[in-house]
């Protein structure tokens, strides 16, 4: 059976929001989470990351754009396939929305066969640049990661342990990931040991750097050291 892939739906017309969900979520490989503005959307995002979000543009005090501006400035979801619904269909308005990084751009009204279409081709691409990863554009970046978490592993004595700022409760699940990140291992190396998938260690990644408020494995890392999270 194949994993489910999450999709978040950001739209501040009801009609729209329930139409679309029942519509997607006639597809058993897909789960629809809806939002009614960007607040609402950014909220679920910290609790869980998603495959693709679909949002539209005219809303009110955060509009699509902003809220794409945002996801962009973070790291942790730059990566998100992003596809924009709007009644604005003016040329000139979508080559504002794909100069602001969005992957499509639909204008209302719109065939929900079409969305349904282009939803599908976002997710095979997603899946075929994260089964890459590890060995193309991002090795680098691991490596360095890498490289510092050994170096703070090997002066970890120096860290003096104190009480998080926050109280952080970590499944048995984050836990072993985090523990497996402090040894230096990646995502890759991670889902081996753990016989998951590399997606899902992402995942579990992407908790961990939510719970603890840090933005790269090498924080994650200094953070659970200092606090005590991890030997």
């Amino acid at each position: 059976m194949s994993e489910v892939e999450k999709i978040l739906l950001v739209d501040d017309e009801p009609g729209i929001r329930e139409s679309l969900q029942a519509y997607l979520n006639f597809n058993e490989n897909w789960q629809v989470e809806v939002a009614s503005n960007a607040k609402e959307a950014w909220e679920k995002l910290e609790l869980e990351t998603p495959d693709l979000i679909i949002s539209d543009i005219m809303m009110p005090e955060v509009n699509g754009l902003q809220f794409l501006a945002q996801l962009k400035e973070d790291n942790r979801f730059r990566l998100i396939p992003v596809i924009f619904l709007t009644a604005k269909g003016m040329t000139s308005d979508r080559i504002e929305g794909y100069t602001a990084g969005c992957d499509a751009y639909l204008p209302k009204p719109f065939d929900a066969d079409e969305l349904e279409a282009i939803v599908r081709n976002l997710l095979e691409k997603k899946r075929s640049t994260q089964e890459n990863t590890d060995g193309n554009f991002q090795l680098e970046e691991l490596l360095k990661d890498v490289k510092d978490i050994k170096d703070k592993l090997e002066t970890s004595s120096k860290f003096t342990i104190t009480e998080p700022p926050m109280a952080i409760d970590l499944t048995p699940r984050e836990q072993s990931v985090l523990d497996l990140v402090a040894q230096g291992l990646m995502n890759k190396e991670i889902a081996k040991t753990l016989e998951t998938s590399v997606r899902n260690v992402e995942k579990y990644v992407s908790r961990l750097f939510s719970k603890t408020g840090t933005n790269s494995r090498t924080e994650l890392v200094r953070f659970a050291l200092k606090h005590g999270l991890t030997d």
